[in-house]
């Protein structure tokens, strides 16, 4: 059985825009066998932070708050209350094996989207009656690994506010949702990386759809991501543009002047030579094709010219906007060889 996270009518996924250009400045397809500066890199983290909008204080003190610990088999559940942006409070769910003990790797869990606003962070604890993939808590901590997942904006108990009330009092503040988004996973990892059990030299992030989007603009903005998994969104603007794909995309996601600075590929290009996994569906009308070959084309240049031509794996499937049993054993495997 495989597992269906999404209706196809539903705004799911990421948006996003698409141009097209090198990989990065100074760095093109051309010149792949040449050696990246560093400062390049930070540059460019910086130009893409910059389209994000009015932010919060990036260095503000993190203030949490434990509402309640539960004992489930094999883990433990602790459900928190976190001060990330000084707006409103992030609702979270922090899991660790029962049995761990000294400073273990951790995974910061991005939820979907699909329209099931009112899931957000429960999507870690979530398992498909239809499926037989087990529950992303109960994957991580049976590897030994600790967890992260918070809910998003409009989400999860954050769902007060629907998404486009939300999109168009921020654009109107100057802020970017989906910036906004963004900004608290990265407070969520300032967060993670502090706890006791924690090794801040293992942290991976892993998501589905809106998720896996979440997933590759984090690894690309904090190199604290060390290993990074995304499943079904790893999407092409320029190909979604040229297949009339918007409209399956969410509002959120839309950042203005995106295309005048980055590609896909460019934003991508940021995470090497760290490990990354993509996993794609041939059928998903939210990963055109022919935008995914442009993508694993361009990053396979990239981990190549940079020494670190296993470092970068895109899997495709002949399926749609859904995670497979066939897929989960590739995720498992790439944690197990990159984040310990």
């Amino acid at each position: 059985m495989r597992r269906r996270h999404f209706l196809q009518t539903l705004p799911c996924g990421s948006l996003l825009f698409a141009s097209k250009g090198a990989i990065w400045d100074g760095f093109s397809l051309k010149g792949a066998t040449r050696e990246v500066n560093s400062d390049d890199h930070e540059k460019r983290r910086e130009e893409l932070s910059r389209l994000l909008g009015d932010l919060p204080p990036r260095h503000r003190k993190i203030e949490s708050r434990t509402v309640s610990t539960t004992k489930k088999d094999g883990y433990v559940l602790q459900k928190l209350v976190l001060d990330l942006n000084g707006i409103e409070p992030v609702p979270a769910y922090f899991v660790a094996p029962k049995l761990a003990s000294g400073k273990i790797p951790a995974v910061l869990y991005n939820h979907w989207h699909g329209g099931m606003y009112h899931l957000g962070k429960d999507q870690l604890l979530w398992e498909d009656p239809n499926s037989h993939l087990p529950s992303y808590a109960e994957v991580f901590t049976s590897l030994g690994y600790c967890a992260l997942c918070i809910d998003h904006w409009a989400f999860g108990e954050r769902s007060t506010h629907e998404e486009m009330d939300l999109f168009k009092e921020m654009l109107w503040k100057g802020q970017i949702l989906w910036g906004m988004m963004v900004y608290d996973s990265l407070r969520a990892l300032d967060y993670l990386v502090n706890r006791p059990e924690v090794d801040p030299g293992h942290i991976g992030t892993v998501g589905m759809s809106m998720g896996s989007t979440m997933a590759w603009w984090l690894a690309a903005l904090d190199e604290r991501i060390k290993v990074c998994v995304d499943i079904c969104c790893l999407t092409d603007f320029q190909a979604l543009l040229e297949t009339q794909g918007l409209k399956g995309h969410g509002i959120y996601y839309f950042v203005p002047s995106l295309l005048k600075h980055f590609t896909a590929s460019q934003i991508n290009a940021l995470i090497a030579p760290r490990p990354h996994l993509g996993l794609a569906g041939n059928r998903d009308p939210l990963t055109p094709p022919s935008g995914l070959d442009r993508i694993d084309r361009e990053m396979r240049m990239v981990y190549a010219g940079l020494g670190a031509p296993d470092h970068w794996k895109l899997l495709r499937y002949d399926v749609g906007h859904e995670e497979t049993p066939e897929m989960r054993s590739e995720i498992i495997a790439f944690l197990r060889k990159f984040l310990g």
